[in-house]
């Protein structure tokens, strides 16, 4: 594990290389260019917005804003999760050609969406402080911690879905749809209180319910996450980090062949 982050580091020019590539070609061609990494996330929130408040109305106050703390980050959760897992597919030329770590495929696709995250969250600052809403300087000092977290769990699931996929392709397919159904299983459009009680501790399972009630402590509710919970989104984060590392490392052995 050790000698694998060291290689890693070594290939540092690389993962901000192809860092680099992905934003650029992102929207490459299209009219309006990096723009829609703003215009995305807003029209998505306009949709989510309209069917809960208008058609599957709710209660929640500010709902716009609700939905729109937790909806950003959990576009980039899903990307991570589903253009993961083609990532290493994606490149199978440059593994066929030269030698480098492999892990520096999946790293680079989520940092590449990682930083289209922080991007969209100048429009999430925006939308907050226009609501009226003023987190607290411990909060905003949390925001980047939360950030993290969900940084190395997404990490760590793409590493998992990326080495998976090359020798499974139908997991490229299945993938939409798991992301569609744990969405939906995450508090993204509705209150966590309107879980049925029995069910509450598989919905707790869930580790994405934590870092969404983590963005809202501080964007929404002006406030900080609670303690414990973040310490354990942090555990979780890390082990699916490990179990990522380990999987993609037993799995990469085979990969030039495969693909």
């Amino acid at each position: 594990m050790r000698h694998t982050i060291k290689e890693i580091y070594k290939y540092r020019e690389m993962i901000f290389s192809l860092v680099r590539k992905d934003l650029r070609g992102r929207y490459k061609g299209s009219v309006l260019g990096f723009l829609w990494t703003f215009i995305n996330p807003l029209l998505q929130l306009l949709v989510y917005n309209m069917v809960f408040s208008m058609i599957l109305r709710n209660n929640i106050e500010k709902f716009y804003l609700y939905l729109f703390v937790a909806l950003i980050p959990w576009m980039f959760f899903s990307a991570s999760l589903t253009g993961g897992a083609v990532s290493v597919i994606s490149q199978k030329d440059l593994i066929k050609k030269i030698y480098f770590p492999r892990e520096v495929i999946p790293i680079s696709y989520v940092t590449s969406c990682f930083v289209n995250m922080l991007l969209s969250f100048i429009v999430v600052i925006i939308v907050v402080v226009a609501s009226g809403v003023t987190p607290t300087i411990l909060g905003l000092l949390c925001l980047p911690i939360i950030m993290v977290v969900e940084y190395l769990l997404a990490m760590g699931i793409a590493m998992i879905v990326s080495a998976l996929t090359v020798y499974l392709r139908d997991l490229e397919h299945i993938l939409g749809i798991i992301s569609m159904a744990w969405m939906y299983a995450t508090p993204i459009c509705y209150s966590a209180d309107m879980c049925p009680e029995k069910y509450r501790f598989l919905f707790n399972l869930n580790p994405m319910t934590a870092i969404v009630g983590a963005y809202r402590a501080v964007l929404y509710e002006g406030g900080v996450p609670d303690l414990s919970t973040l310490l354990v989104s942090v555990a979780l984060g890390i082990v699916f980090l490990f179990v990522g590392f380990v999987v993609f490392g037993k799995l990469q052995k085979n990969f030039a062949e495969e693909l």
